[in-house]
């Protein structure tokens, strides 16, 4: 699939959004919002993006946030953004905007398994790079020089490759790092489910980088539009591409006009 960075794809969805009663705006987090660091709890959005995004969610669309991160992190990294739809661990924790929470049950034998991978991590001594959260174990090497992080990811590899053959899991590569966690949900089903609630009228965009958001994009082409937001370009399912802040600043902005009229 071609994707074109500027083109009449943005145009023209926005002209469905400013048409529409209502609208859905679904975002990534990390890479997409905000920029990478080291320190992933100091990974706070764009300047500018706050105050964009509290005044779109007041003008007839539906915020979702739909990450990685357990949504706790991303409440404290969106404050003072609140009464936002956060779907978190992938999709496996859900946090509707009136505060309702439906966390999805893990089976306990997979369970299991990712407790082996994070035991496995602390007898390498390597939890100081890990991030433990539900339905997954990631290990992080942002911020290492080249030759550590190679290291870092064929031991992690190596350590972990009987447990990613289990029927349930999967091993993900993300930018940074790598993941053992449960093959579903995902995000695409994350997507799936927002898609379920909605009128098959209403416009919807979903705005992603990473590998993990290929899943969501894939759910939504010729239902709405995927976004690619990455300072660089790659192969993806995604049918438009911004290049973060600043396009994505612009295309924000867009909304909040159209949303407006």
């Amino acid at each position: 699939m071609q994707t074109i960075q500027h083109s009449e794809i943005i145009p023209a969805f926005l002209e469905k959004v400013k048409a529409a009663p209502s609208s859905a705006l679904l975002l990534d987090y990390d890479g997409t919002l905000a920029p990478f660091q080291i320190d992933r709890h100091q990974a706070y959005p764009y300047p500018g993006i706050l105050p964009l995004l509290e005044t779109i969610q007041r003008r007839r669309t539906n915020l979702i946030i739909i990450t990685g991160r357990p949504i706790h992190e991303v409440q404290s990294l969106l404050s003072p953004l609140s009464n936002v739809e956060i779907w978190g661990a992938h999709g496996l924790d859900h946090l509707l905007a009136d505060g309702t929470r439906q966390p999805v049950k893990i089976d306990p034998e997979l369970q299991n398994a990712l407790n082996q991978a994070e035991q496995w991590l602390e007898a390498q001594d390597l939890l100081p790079h890990a991030e433990i959260k539900s339905g997954g174990v990631a290990v992080h090497w942002r911020g290492l020089s080249d030759d550590h992080a190679q290291a870092l990811r064929t031991q992690t590899l190596q350590g972990w490759s009987s447990l990613s053959l289990q029927e349930g899991l999967k091993l993900l590569q993300f930018d940074g790092g790598l993941e053992l966690r449960l093959n579903r949900p995902d995000k695409g089903d994350a997507v799936a489910s927002i898609l379920g609630n909605l009128s098959p009228e209403t416009p919807v965009a979903f705005l992603g980088d990473d590998l993990t958001d290929e899943d969501g994009f894939r759910r939504l082409v010729n239902r709405g539009l995927p976004i690619l937001v990455r300072e660089e370009y790659r192969e993806t399912a995604a049918q438009a591409w911004l290049r973060p802040p600043h396009e994505l600043i612009q295309f924000l902005e867009q909304w909040l006009t159209v949303s407006s009229s």
